[in-house]
């Protein structure tokens, strides 16, 4: 600690050719080489060409591909001297210091030395003695078979006045925060418009009808009903697959309750990115403990079906969702194993996985489901006709494809500009902690989505069509669709990935985001309808 270093030599390799070989498929692949010091992850600090500003990268490039002045052949030149860049904070009582910051600058130098090569070798290229340090790569190191390459590296210790307890703060700073009230702003103007319809209908629509319906009543007119009333005896009949509904609200409110504690805990702070995979453990515990609220949810609405299995049904809701995503998973972790890679989940963790999905998840699904049908079902506003009527032609705007596209473009729209940033730390090696933004985003979505279904819904009842339940959950849930076409979009225009199974690993983990996304705006969906349809149908007076 605060004895800067100078050339020491690390080793020397002479790579044989399928060494060498795979050293350049690395290079090829733009492979980084991560360090920590003192829990600090290594950045390599760079300008950008268009801001001021310094960016910061997860750990350094393996090596760079190059020619020759005046030759085509492309050479491939690995990094082999390093110049790390380790600031400390000194304690102003004590002469104690504490490392505040961890940095580097690779080089490609190609090496030499005088004689045979011992111990005591002195490099001729790199000599603390004769103060001579290496400061560029103009003559970098190659890789082939049988050059010998010697590793290298400088340690220059600098005091900073960054504290111990912000030596985050250079690596999550954030260069685009302007960027990113753009989004908000843009994304408020969307909730405003949509906020602005729904006040419309509820005020002036809803105010205006049921108080005409209610003077109706009084007069031989009542027989000629018009509009959304006309449906109240049919409104709340149970629809098509109503168990599968059950069971996808139930994991959307699963899914839910995981996101908004997770952002609340990131918000305030307790999920720091110095606590590495702190972020992660902390949705899988919460998703598990959240089964409770997945199986209350389901049974409630099973049992306002006038379900009888609850048993069948809490087994679905358990083993439905997270099955899908486990098996995608599986594949895709297969594949990584296949590779040799070491990003593979190790068996030991998988059973782990699967140990907390069976043993906590599912049981608490099961108490969730057995409070729910211990509690009186939930009492429809109006009764149900025993025969149901029949719907009238549509309009081709009502068609329920074309108006379940048109509902999931709004939701999209108001979080795609977060989107982009949210894929870039995660493809891009960049550090994402801005969970202050992306909480008033996650508002504005939630708005949206609930906003969206209600008008549209509303408009569908109007037209006499009493078929609301799946409507209403895959209208705010097409948003899932615009995402997953959007993270497409990405891959082929910000990402050069050229090996097919890091193409399948990309759009496997993009599927499982998606389908979570699906579930959760879903369900928001679905939820503000049901809220909205018993509001509207409770305050009319029927015969």
């Amino acid at each position: 600690m605060r004895e800067p270093q100078m050339c020491n030599v690390v080793c020397r390799v002479t790579p044989n050719a399928k060494y060498a070989k795979e050293f350049k498929e690395k290079i090829d692949d733009e492979y980084r080489v991560n360090m920590i010091l003192d829990n600090l992850p290594l950045v390599e600090p760079y300008k950008r060409g268009d801001m001021d500003s310094v960016v910061y990268q997860h750990g350094f490039s393996i090596g760079l591909t190059g020619q020759y002045a005046g030759k085509k052949e492309q050479k491939y030149f690995i990094n082999n001297h390093l110049t790390f860049t380790v600031k400390f904070h000194k304690d102003e009582q004590t002469d104690a210091a504490r490392i505040v910051g961890f940095e580097v600058k690779p080089f490609s130098v190609r090496h030499e030395y005088e004689g045979k090569w011992d111990d005591k070798t002195r490099l001729t290229t790199c000599d603390p003695h004769a103060k001579r340090t290496v400061t560029s790569s103009d003559s970098p190191q190659e890789v082939e078979d049988k050059k010998e390459i010697i590793f290298t590296y400088d340690v220059e210790f600098k005091e900073s006045e960054i504290k111990w307890a912000s030596r985050w703060d250079t690596y999550l700073y954030m260069a685009d925060d302007q960027i990113h009230w753009f989004s908000i702003v843009n994304s408020l103007m969307i909730v405003l418009f949509l906020s602005g319809m729904v006040a419309m209908i509820m005020l002036r629509t809803l105010y205006r009808d049921i108080s005409k319906y209610n003077q109706l009543e009084t007069q031989e007119e009542a027989q000629e009903e018009t509009g959304w009333k006309l449906v109240h005896g049919d409104v709340f009949r149970p629809p098509a697959n109503s168990d599968l509904l059950c069971v996808y609200v139930g994991n959307g409110v699963q899914f839910f309750g995981m996101i908004v504690v997770t952002m609340i805990f990131a918000s305030l702070g307790f999920l720091s990115p110095s606590n590495r995979g702190g972020l992660m453990t902390a949705m899988l515990l919460l998703w598990v403990f959240m089964g409770l609220f997945a199986g209350y949810a389901s049974a409630c609405l099973y049992k306002m079906f006038k379900g009888t299995e609850w048993k069948k049904i809490t087994l679905k809701t358990a083993f439905m969702f997270p099955g899908i995503i486990f098996a995608i998973f599986f594949v895709l972790n297969g594949l990584i194993w296949g590779e040799k890679s070491s990003g593979a989940v190790p068996f030991g963790t998988m059973f782990a996985l699967v140990f907390l999905w069976f043993c906590i998840s599912v049981p608490l699904v099961f108490v969730g489901s057995y409070v729910a049908f211990k509690k009186p079902a939930i009492e429809d506003p109006v009764k149900t006709n025993k025969i149901p009527r029949q719907i009238p032609e549509q309009a081709w705007y009502m068609n329920p494809i074309f108006s379940i596209l048109i509902g999931g473009i709004l939701p999209f729209g108001a979080v795609f500009i977060e989107l982009f940033f949210i894929l870039t730390s995660i493809w891009l090696q960049q550090f994402y902690y801005i969970f202050g933004f992306l909480s008033i985003v996650f508002i504005i979505l939630i708005v949206t989505c609930a906003e969206i279904s209600i008008v549209l819904c509303y408009f569908q009842l109007c037209s006499e069509d009493y078929l609301w339940w799946w409507r209403s959950y895959l209208t705010a849930g097409s948003s899932a669709l615009y995402l997953f076409l959007y993270t497409a979009f990405y891959f082929f225009t910000k990402l050069n990935i050229t090996k097919p199974v890091s193409g399948i690993l990309y759009f496997g983990y993009m599927l499982i985001a998606s389908y979570a996304f699906f579930v959760v705006t879903g369900t928001i969906g679905f939820l503000a309808c049901f809220w909205f349809t018993r509001l509207i149908y409770s305050s009319v007076k029927i015969d």
